[in-house]
């Protein structure tokens, strides 16, 4: 049942712009526009009207929204009871770091033991692609590594917890006979790693947006600039000597070949769980989220 459209005119009515409707919603304004012309063409009467920038619901809007909403509601009320016979389902997560598939390697095998019967379909993507299946709502959740939580609502995203970031460089590196141990501050990174390769998560992911903020307060211009994709291979990197990194505390491992610094100030991400907002949650979806929310509660 595509109900997408009438997710649009419930955002303009919501939001009563054009142009925050189209960004929560992901899609251009000129798309949104085009679509509420035609739908009010269609009906041969306005939606809504228009003054200084401001959307209202004009009578024959309300009337529409009053039904787009009950519509909403069936649709939630039939995919929960379809899914609720015999405890079947379909869940889509999306994950974007190395913590999350650890968490749910260790998750999935026993709500799997409980529900054998329902479906997990897991993508790896970056923060920018899950963030917009989000949104759009062409995928259940995210378990995400997130420098803010929005654009999410309050009742889409919760915090799991605060991850750590530490600098990571060879053990062979000649600083780490200078500091064995105390956090690094940010004049050292252009004092001491000016030479250095500094290998970087593509743009658009968290560690990123933080190693570039970093860069520009240090006034710090590396020797040379790698990018990657990929965490273990960047790992690997630093450890093989090819380079310095940023990493998140979950990934900091080989701590036999790698030395990880912690950074004055120190410097954090989130890890966070992120929902659709129309996800209707039966028994199965519902344990899934109550064992992602308590995960590293759990764990300590």
């Amino acid at each position: 049942m595509d109900t997408k459209y009438l997710s649009y005119i419930l955002t303009i009515a919501k939001k009563e712009n054009m142009t925050k409707a189209a960004e929560e919603l992901f899609v251009s304004q000129s798309t949104l526009s085009q679509y509420l012309s035609k739908l009010e063409s269609e009906l041969g009467t306005p939606l809504f009207y228009r003054s200084k920038g401001r959307l209202t619901l004009t009578a024959a809007g309300r009337l529409y929204i009053d039904a787009a909403e009950k519509v909403m509601s069936i649709k939630d009320n039939l995919y929960q009871n379809i899914q609720n016979l015999d405890n079947r389902g379909h869940i889509t997560i999306g994950v974007t770091s190395q913590f999350a598939l650890r968490m749910l390697t260790e998750l999935i095998p026993p709500f799997k033991s409980r529900f054998p019967d329902v479906t997990i379909e897991i993508s790896e993507t970056n923060v920018p692609s899950l963030t917009q299946l989000i949104l759009e709502e062409n995928i259940d959740c995210g378990i995400m590594a997130l420098n803010t939580v929005e654009p999410f609502s309050r009742d889409q995203a919760h915090v799991l917890r605060r991850e750590e970031i530490f600098f990571a460089i060879p053990r062979t590196h000649p600083y780490c006979r200078i500091n064995p141990g105390r956090p690094v501050t940010i004049p050292e990174f252009a004092r001491y790693f000016s030479e250095d390769n500094i290998l970087m998560s593509k743009r658009g992911s968290t560690l990123r947006c933080l190693t570039d903020q970093i860069i520009e307060a240090a006034g710090w211009i590396p020797s040379t600039m790698c990018e990657t994709n990929s965490i273990i291979a960047t790992r690997s990197m630093v450890a093989m000597g090819i380079g310095v990194t940023f990493i998140g505390a979950s990934c900091a491992i080989d701590r036999e070949h790698v030395s990880y610094y912690p950074l004055e100030p120190r410097l954090y991400r989130l890890n966070a769980f992120v929902t659709r907002k129309n996800w209707v949650m039966n028994r199965p979806e519902s344990t899934l989220c109550h064992d992602i929310l308590h995960y590293f509660s759990n764990q300590g």
